[in-house]
């Protein structure tokens, strides 16, 4: 079931390109503490031009939103930790943070979100310099563009080799 929630803009929207879509319920688990750590009023004084002017400039409705939407959160984060339905809350934490950053301040967030994302897929291992130069050399001969494709290759010959063995 498709759940995305577009970003309701405070200027004009983009006439090319994506346009911003706001939390999503498979991403909460990256999401929410990049959000946790948005909101909070001494990083809006920092990064004044990610929230509306209203948050960024007036200290008393700073404060007020700030406080109305760390329970949504806290509830967003509770639901999905229980594994209990949560698109409402969902919905409604999404209409708060629309209200809280600016069109700016949300493709930041998105891309944040994007980069984070990103690092996760990655995993980082240590091979010595030798083992490279011959990785290197394996994947000039058999024409690899990437280390990913010479070891998937890799793996699969020496699969192929142990079932050659078994039969």
């Amino acid at each position: 079931m498709d759940h995305k929630q577009a970003w309701i803009y405070q200027g004009d929207a983009p006439k090319a390109g994506r346009k911003l879509l706001l939390l999503e319920p498979n991403e909460l688990t990256i999401a929410l503490p990049l959000i946790f750590r948005l909101v909070h009023p001494e990083e809006v004084m920092k990064k004044t031009e990610w929230f509306l002017s209203s948050i960024a400039e007036d200290d008393a409705n700073r404060n007020l939103k700030y406080i109305a939407l760390i329970p949504l959160l806290q509830k967003v984060t509770q639901l999905r930790k229980n594994s209990e339905p949560l698109l409402a809350s969902l919905k409604e934490l999404n209409n708060n943070l629309n209200e809280y950053f600016s069109d700016h301040g949300w493709r930041m967030v998105r891309k944040e979100l994007s980069q984070i994302k990103k690092r996760q897929k990655k995993s980082h291992i240590e091979l010595s310099k030798d083992i490279i130069a011959k990785l290197k050399i394996y994947m000039e001969d058999e024409k690899f563009e990437s280390f990913d494709q010479a070891i998937d290759n890799l793996i699969a010959e020496a699969k192929f080799k142990n079932t050659e063995r078994e039969e």
